[in-house]
């Protein structure tokens, strides 16, 4: 397999992948140190990136991302191709864990439901597709809300109301903050019967290959040993998951 494939358009990805990391301009010497290739070489990529639309030249030596990307970006998300990809994964997730699963997406300060997957026995939790939930006493919501930088933050707390949907309900901003910024660290969120009593509810991102979340997988469901004697073992299929979905989004690493 691997005598198949093509290093200049590896190395090629490996430059464009610099501004992915949060680099919005690039020179040759720049991508000459990156990559380990002389200024000839990477002279060579950088016009040949130009000459594509991939890559545009803002002034003499120095190169951005082409306008392209923002057309491809468009074209990723739209067709439902996320729910699509992560369908198969949350079905087998549904089936390690004997829960019901679901994905999500950020919308206008809500988490919607954009796949899903439910356990095959009679009595469990259900959600449709396009559901949405509220931000900041779901495991999903507060796990978007935790990834959000402090400026988005800041934003969606001027607008937000922290309603008492429970007795359960963070109501408290400083408090709310607090969490959030556990479950950053930590790697996953939970819901303890926040939004609805005895729902409960274990979050994990899937991210990019440089931390942005694009979506959260959750096990979720009416048992509280969800968040009790069987949350490590979720943790462990949940990560097992994201990994799997991160190797769909972006190939082997």
């Amino acid at each position: 397999m691997t005598s198949q494939l093509n290093g200049s358009v590896l190395k090629a990805f490996k430059i464009l992948d610099l501004f992915a990391a949060g680099k919005s301009e690039l020179t040759a010497k720049e991508t000459a140190d990156a990559l380990g290739i002389n200024m000839i070489t990477a002279h060579r990529f950088l016009h040949t990136l130009v000459h594509a639309g991939a890559l545009r030249a803002s002034s003499r030596g120095v190169f951005r991302l082409g306008y392209m990307f923002a057309d491809l970006g468009e074209r990723v998300l739209q067709g439902d191709n996320l729910p699509t990809l992560l369908q198969p994964i949350l079905d087998q997730l549904a089936r390690d864990t004997g829960e019901a699963c679901m994905a999500t997406e950020f919308d206008r300060d809500m988490a919607v439901c954009i796949a899903k997957s439910l356990p095959d026995r009679p009595l469990y939790v259900d959600i449709r597709i396009g559901s949405k939930l509220d931000a900041f006493c779901t495991a999903h919501g507060k796990l978007w809300l935790a990834h959000m930088s402090s400026d988005e933050q800041d934003r969606y707390f001027k607008n937000a109301q922290l309603h008492g949907m429970t007795d359960h309900t963070i109501t408290d901003i400083k408090t709310l903050r607090d969490e959030l910024q556990t479950i950053r660290q930590q790697g996953f969120a939970t819901n303890n019967g926040e939004r609805e009593n005895d729902i409960y509810a274990i979050a994990v991102p899937i991210t990019t290959q440089h931390g942005k979340m694009i979506s959260g997988f959750s096990v979720f469901g009416a048992s509280p040993a969800i968040l009790g004697q069987h949350r490590d073992s979720l943790l462990d299929h949940l990560r097992s998951a994201t990994q799997t979905a991160r190797q769909a989004l972006y190939g082997a690493a």
